[in-house]
């Protein structure tokens, strides 16, 4: 099958055009393509399939490296526009995308991608806990938090802890009654004056990643209202690059970088029951 790399401020994924829907994507598959020592390596994979929705005309079926599905993800999305500018699948630079969060307006731009991102919607507020780097071995600390919906469920933690000094090798721990089907973390700093804020992330089935779209979205949610806004610009600093995030009355949009890197073909032996192998890998471009 075909593949492309691509990234979102270092946010990177495996998308494979499947544009007959003939693609049998199943866990273990998902999982080979992912792996950054056995397969191609990324966060995740992103297909590209015809849309049901009569509002788009592509679906971004998005799966996280540990092969479970995953409503939305706003650096993939960028990403999944960008190639269908390239490819010449969209005529135009600005169209709707079909997810399982719904349909999401892009513009694409020459180095950048804008993406309505809808409504961000608040929920309850809750506690992160990550294993602590200053106490005993074992100690753990907790952070408070604000339950964020973006398509897909985020825990945005506003904290004065140096978010880059956090061990987020593990997964933080979380409300499973809140969260039932399993959340993205996010830490950021209080906003500036001139609302910047850093963030990172640990995203339910893929571990930490250098960004998160839709977790960017959230924190600077959140930052807002732990500033007393509601609206407002907020530019995002990720371990990967920056974003910038629009909150309004009503819908909220991301704006940063997207960038296919590779191209080429592969060909995988197995089954959802046995390890996959790669049996022939062919790339036949890079940027």
């Amino acid at each position: 099958m075909e593949y492309v790399l691509g990234h979102g401020t270092e946010n990177d994924f495996v998308l494979l055009p499947d544009p007959d829907a003939r693609l049998d994507l199943g866990p273990a598959a998902v999982r080979a393509l992912c792996h950054r020592r056995r397969g191609l390596g990324a966060d995740g994979v992103l297909r590209v399939a015809p849309s049901e929705d009569p509002g788009a005309t592509w679906f971004m079926d998005y799966r996280n490296a540990d092969g479970s599905i995953a409503e939305m993800c706003g650096n993939g999305v960028r990403v999944f526009a960008r190639y269908l500018v390239e490819a010449g699948l969209e005529s135009g630079r600005e169209f709707d995308v079909a997810t399982r969060a719904g349909l999401r307006h892009v513009t694409v731009g020459e180095g950048e991608v804008t993406v309505d991102m809808g409504p961000a919607r608040i929920g309850a507020e809750s506690t992160a806990i990550v294993p602590s780097t200053a106490g005993p071995v074992g100690s753990v600390t907790s952070f408070p938090g604000i339950a964020v919906d973006v398509g897909n469920p985020h825990l945005a933690c506003v904290t004065g802890a140096d978010v880059d000094a956090l061990d987020l090798t593990v997964a933080p721990g979380y409300d499973p009654a809140l969260f039932p089907h399993g959340v993205n973390v996010e830490f950021l700093s209080p906003l500036t004056d001139g609302l910047a804020t850093r963030l990172r992330v640990h995203e339910r089935g893929s571990g930490e990643t250098r960004s998160c779209g839709t977790g960017t979205v959230a924190g600077a949610v959140a930052g807002l209202r732990a500033a007393g806004r509601d609206t407002g610009t907020v530019t995002v600093t990720t371990p990967g690059g920056v974003l910038q995030v629009g909150v309004e009355a009503g819908t909220t949009t991301l704006t940063g970088p997207a960038v296919l890197i590779a191209r080429g073909e592969v060909e995988l032996g197995g089954s959802d029951t046995e390890p996959y192998a790669f049996t022939r890998v062919a790339q036949v471009a890079r940027a």
